[in-house]
């Protein structure tokens, strides 16, 4: 599989996980899990668990809110009737599967191709060189931020204001860290964008680093495409039928 194939593969899926509910869901669950299987293997456990990582809380908030606070479902809502907590309930799974599958796709679309650099994988990637350079320079600034959060825990954690493990001082001092991070982080982008990158003349030399390499889709690109957008028509379909 090519890194265009598999962002051809992940758009089609993620659009249809939005617009796709109950039977549809299931289909695209399906479907993740094949290609997850068969491309990613063994490793794809760990994508579960992060996704299960990040879902969890999520999950948990929409639970309080809408079936222990609010009691009924937006649609109820918008419509004026008087709803139900089981409607609730059905609303926050429907919506907590979507994002769920999405996760779990996007971490096994990375783990995929994990053997490459985030520079060789923009590389191949048919889209504009524009769009490459804003792609990298993102990736750039993410890693930067990173960076800036681990830099600003480790100057509180040694200056005493922080621990590193959970406890009363945290609770506390968490205005501080969130503060610390927050001018960390602004002050050492600034400095890159305005002082490292002209200097080193970044956006020049990202030119010829990114172009000439595209590649067109395979044959296997071309069949996780077509099943992606089958299961969306099929679990659409399926899903109309039987509402």
């Amino acid at each position: 599989m090519t890194p265009n194939g598999a962002i051809v593969f992940g758009a089609a899926t993620i659009l249809a996980t939005v617009t796709s509910g109950g039977y549809g869901l299931a289909l695209l669950y399906t479907l993740v899990a094949i290609f997850s299987l068969i491309e990613v293997g063994p490793r794809c456990a760990g994508g579960l668990k992060r996704a299960v990582i990040v879902m969890a809380p999520l999950a948990a908030f929409m639970l309080v809110i809408w079936v222990g606070v609010v009691g009924r479902s937006p649609s109820e809502i918008a419509t004026g009737v008087e709803g139900s907590r089981h409607s609730a309930l059905l609303y926050v799974a429907v919506v907590s599967a979507r994002l769920f599958l999405i996760v779990f796709l996007v971490q096994a679309v990375v783990m995929r191709f994990d053997d490459r650099t985030p520079l060789s994988f923009v590389r191949v990637l048919n889209m504009p060189s524009a769009a490459k350079r804003l792609i990298i320079l993102t990736l750039s600034l993410i890693e930067t931020l990173r960076n800036s959060v681990d830099r600003s825990h480790t100057a509180l954690v040694s200056a005493g204001v922080v621990t590193r493990g959970i406890s009363l001082r945290n609770v506390g001092s968490g205005w501080i860290l969130v503060q610390t991070v927050w001018l960390t982080a602004i002050t050492t982008v600034t400095a890159r964008m305005r002082d490292k990158w002209p200097v080193e003349n970044t956006l020049a030399l990202l030119g010829p680093a990114l172009d000439g390499s595209e590649k067109g889709l395979s044959v296997r690109d071309i069949v996780w495409a077509a099943l992606a957008v089958m299961a969306a028509i099929a679990g659409y379909y399926l899903s109309w039928r039987y509402a």
